[in-house]
């Protein structure tokens, strides 16, 4: 500030400092400063930051820059970049590999721990949020950290991405991040990301507001008389910035009539400020000027020789014209050694603006030689190439492609914009090939944003010019745009356009056409219309044998077994599936890569027959194949497979593990019918485990997520997956109107094969809740009849529990029993061991109303056994309910501490698990999978032993478990 000394903000001050108390406490958190340009919001970032160092925590700071928000993880690059390169290499050693790896394409220094090592694909770039959150919490494992974010309303789309993350799940050690942002400015994700993290107290906000008179007289110092101080307050309202500037210039001798040169901005500021950057920008000698313009296109921070090349100017003058910039305060030095920003981004932006635009070109291109010269990336030469470049450059082109394919897989929307500059300079004359096959590329980028309207007009752009006599091409356009509309949830339009496709095709038998029948059974699928999916099912099976293709024919024959295995376990749909599944299976990896949808609908139709054990296989095998050969369009559907298949094979902690990785992908890919899948299967997972919150907030985003689109079987599970959260939470009319009215009336239409008897299952015992017993008998009967369609064991078992949970509400504890255990062997027929033990839990409570209780317990006992054993802890918890009303005190898994205990003794047997494998130096993943629990779960026990503990780090932590362990004080885990 102008008076050198910090003003006001005295509330403002109040509330840092308890946060960062909380940091020092080792509690992460997030904050944002929200204000308009000038009104001091990076002032108070300083502020906060010299208290942090004050208080003895690691600061580290990054700022986005106006004109460069397309370079991806720019503000976390800057912030940490240049610290993470200094840092001892054991520091990172002990992150696994595929964590370094991941950080090695984020952040420039560290290029060397890239170690070959396979990083993930575009369609799973959250694993690198994973990896920069596993770094932050490493950089706090001895000082807690506080991470300054300025400007973050200019930042890049892979920034806000990260940001995202990590406030959805924040760092699990005392991280602070601290950020910066204009309301009016900021882009739609981020304000989205920010309000989520306020609505739900991850973030505390502050909203800056002017300084009063006294606090703008304290700013401006005792030099101005009243009178000369009041104008200046109402000229500026308060705005600290705005202040500033007139302030200098009424201290400045030389008078506005010597500006040699009138600035135009663009952004809102007062006449009077933009009059006073121009006065001072006058005082300038010419060769300072030059170079202040240079910097204001080389960036912001700049180096000086690249500002000296945009400039123009000789290395020799640099120097001198650098000391002229730092004494006048137009430009200050950053922790970096040379490199230098502007005093304020309004200044560079009114450097900027005030050049002519020729010579912009020309500095741009300038600085783009040089970068080249220096053997930079292409994404680094990118911004500057874009901006100078004439159309018909070809090696412009190259370049802005090369940065668009390097960007694609964490910034595709910055390599969206790429490919878009490289068709905006792609000669006329060029090939329409070349043009295709940008905008296919483009649209691809945009679709991975989540740009999915964007993408489909690129296609159709694409679909305009391809040539007539390109059919694969012209076929590939096609099916591309109909899974851009299935993700839009337009099936309709998607079928029209197949259709169309088809007729289109100058021989009825070719690949072409056996690609756009496939195609045409799948959007059936999700249309909920299994009839005419097996109709184009079985013409794409006729042609594909005919072409003696075998990984086209797999991919078809799995068609018509997902469509009869919706229907029902008919020989049919058995004899499709063996006869895709022994195809599939004799192929080997590289052939099945060609068709790799040919395994992903294979398990699909086995999770419907099921063939648990068979789904796992193909669909582990597909999505194995899918990394491997970056076919990362199919993830959505395997994770909503594999997550289904791994709860029913009470595979706990694989499903949550996956399922939650699956959530963050649906957050950046935007693709709501898979992302609400995986949504609504986590809710499951979540109810099982008892996490309810989870559960409850899974299932009623997936059923937010759903209502814009066409009826279908994704809109009826998700309803039906929240119907059964409300069940639990007591709230089973609502749980009735949405089985109702969204999944197809009384007999739940719309849940297709033997898992409508699931979800009839759940509408029997809503009714039984509601003291409905007509109707629960009816919603039982219509189950009984949905199994003996359906013939799969499963359903059968649900059928018979539905009709159980009647008779024993009716008092007919025999028949209760009866259906029961026949429920439970029906379920342990198939591998599923969740469903067997719910039906044991029924049957014991059917015995222990009959007076059975020896057999009541050992029912009960053994259903608790089979839920502690996977990890569905809350079902556990309802079994062990029922044999305490017996008389039957379960045995406590998890200990509580000692209440008068201190440090290690303080922690339940459970934190002290989780505590122990902390000393072995497990990841929080790896002690979620060890322990059947949710990472976030794992999270918690971490705060809540560093609370008890008095310790703010994991290390801090393992230490005093090992020294508990010498003494003899801690208890055996």
């Amino acid at each position: 500030m102008h008076a050198g000394h910090f003003v006001g903000r005295a509330e403002e001050l109040s509330s840092l400092e308890r946060i960062l108390d909380e940091l020092d406490r080792g509690c992460p958190g997030a904050i944002e400063l929200a204000g308009e340009p000038g009104i001091g919001k990076t002032r108070l970032l300083r502020e906060l930051a010299a208290r942090a160092e004050a208080r003895g925590q690691l600061v580290l700071s990054g700022s986005a820059s106006e004109l460069e928000h397309d370079l991806p993880f720019s503000v976390f690059v800057d912030a940490l970049d240049e610290y993470v390169a200094g840092l001892e290499p054991e520091r990172l050693a002990v992150l696994e590999d595929q964590v370094q790896a991941e950080l090695a394409h984020v952040f420039p220094s560290l290029w060397a721990l890239a170690g070959g090592h396979e990083v993930a694909l575009q369609h799973e770039r959250y694993r690198s949020h994973r990896a920069v959150r596993a770094l932050l919490e490493q950089l706090a494992e001895t000082r807690p950290l506080l991470l300054v974010l300025d400007d973050l309303h200019w930042a890049d789309s892979a920034s806000v991405e990260l940001l995202g993350a990590l406030l959805r799940r924040p760092p699990a050690t005392a991280v602070l991040i601290a950020l910066a942002a204009r309301p009016r400015q900021t882009p739609e994700r981020l304000s989205a990301a920010l309000e989520r993290a306020h609505r739900q107290g991850a973030l505390t906000r502050i909203e800056l507001g002017a300084l009063s008179p006294a606090e703008a007289r304290a700013f401006t110092g005792e030099a101005l008389d009243p009178a000369e101080a009041a104008a200046l307050y109402e000229e500026t309202g308060g705005n600290p910035f705005y202040l500033e500037q007139l302030a200098r210039a009424l201290e400045r001798t030389v008078g506005a009539a010597s500006a040699a040169v009138e600035l135009s901005l663009t952004i809102e500021v007062p006449a009077s400020v933009a009059a006073a950057l121009t006065e001072e920008l006058a005082l300038l000698s010419n060769t300072a000027r030059l170079l202040l313009e240079g910097a204001a296109v080389a960036g912001d921070p700049f180096e000086p020789e690249l500002a000296a090349a945009a400039a123009g100017t000789s290395e020799d003058s640099t120097m001198d014209a650098l000391d002229e910039l730092l004494q006048l305060d137009l430009i200050c030095q950053t922790d970096v050694p040379r490199r230098f920003r502007f005093r304020h981004p309004l200044v560079r932006r009114a450097v900027y603006e005030s050049t002519p635009s020729g010579w912009r070109l020309g500095a741009h291109e300038r600085c783009a030689e040089v970068l080249a010269a220096r053997g930079a990336t292409a994404v680094a030469r990118a911004h500057h190439v874009e901006r100078s470049a004439r159309q018909g450059d070809l090696a412009a082109v190259a370049i802005l492609r090369e940065a668009g394919e390097a960007a694609a897989r964490l910034a595709p929307e910055s390599a969206a914009r790429w490919f878009g500059g490289a068709l905006r300079l792609l000669p006329q004359t060029a090939p329409a090939e070349d043009r295709v096959e940008l905008l296919l590329a483009r649209a691809g980028a945009l679709a991975a944003a989540g740009h999915f309207a964007e993408s489909h007009s690129a296609l159709l752009e694409a679909m305009a010019i391809v040539p007539e006599q390109s059919i694969a091409l012209r076929t590939t356009l096609t099916t591309a745009c109909a899974r851009v509309e299935h993700r839009l949830g337009q099936y309709k339009q998607a079928h029209a356009r197949l259709v169309s496709a088809l007729g289109g095709l100058p021989e009825p038998v070719s690949a072409e056409s056996v690609a756009l029948l496939i195609e045409l059974g799948l959007n059936e699928f999700y249309r909920s219309k299994y009839q005419s999916m097996h109709d184009w099912a079985e013409r794409a099976v006729s042609a594909a044998e005919v072409l003696r293709h075998p990984p086209l024919t797999a991919a078809a024959l799995a068609m018509p077994a997902l469509a009869h295995a919706m229907t029902g376990a008919s020989e049919r749909a058995q004899s499709h599936r063996a006869d895709a599944a022994a195809l599939v299976d004799n192929l080997s990896d590289d052939e099945l890569s060609l068709r790799l949808d040919a395994a992903v609908w294979l398990a699909a139709a086995e999770l419907y027959l099921d063939l648990y054990a068979e789904a796992d296989s193909h669909a582990s095998r597909a999505l194995a194949l899918a990394r491997a050969t970056g076919q990362g369009e199919l993830f959505p559907v395997l994770y909503q497979i594999l997550g289904r298949v791994w709860y029913v094979r009470a595979k706990v902690a694989e499903a949550t593990e996956l399922l939650d990785g699956a959530i963050e992908a649906g957050r950046l890919l935007g693709t709501p019918p898979a992302f609400a899948g995986n949504l609504f299967n986590r809710s499951a997972v979540a109810v099982a485990v008892g996490d309810l919150d989870v559960a409850l907030a899974t299932a009623e985003e997936a059923v937010q997520l759903t209502r814009d689109l066409d009826e279908g079987f994704v809109t009826a599970w998700a309803a039906v997956r929240l119907g059964g959260v409300l069940l639990e939470t007591g709230q089973p009319v609502r749980a009735v109107e949405l089985l109702l009215g969204r999944a197809g009336g009384e007999e739940l239409t719309l849940i297709p094969g033997g898992w409508r008897v699931y979800c009839l299952e759940l509408l029997a015992r809503c009714w039984l809740a509601l003291d409905r017993r007509i109707e629960a008998e009816r919603a039982a009967g219509l189950a009984e009849v949905a199994a003996g369609a359906a013939r799969v064991p499963l359903a059968t078992a649900w059928a018979d529990r539905a009709t159980a949970a009647v008779a024993l509400y009716s008092g007919d504890t025999a028949r209760a029993t009866e259906r029961a255990l026949a429920s439970a062997d029906a379920a342990q027929e198939v591998g599923a061991p969740i469903e067997a033990a719910l039906s044991h839990t029924l049957a014991g409570r059917a015995l222990a109303q009959a007076g059975q209780s020896d057999r009541a317990v050992a029912e009960l006992q053994r259903a608790a056994a089979a839920f502690d054993a996977c990890g569905a802890l809350r079902y556990r918890q309802s079994a062990e309910r029922e044999l305490g009303k017996l008389g039957h005190r379960p045995h406590r898994r998890t200990r509580p501490g000692k209440t008068d205990g201190a440090g290690i003794e303080s922690l339940t047997e459970r934190e002290l698990q989780v505590a122990r494998l902390v000393v072995d130096r497990k990841t929080n993943a790896q002690i979620a999978a060890e322990l059947f629990l949710s990472q976030k779960t794992v999270e918690t026990h971490l705060r809540n032993s560093f609370s008890k503990v008095g310790v703010t780090t994991r290390v801090a932590l393992a230490r005093a478990v090992e020294r508990a362990d010498r003494t003899g004080s801690a208890r055996p885990g």
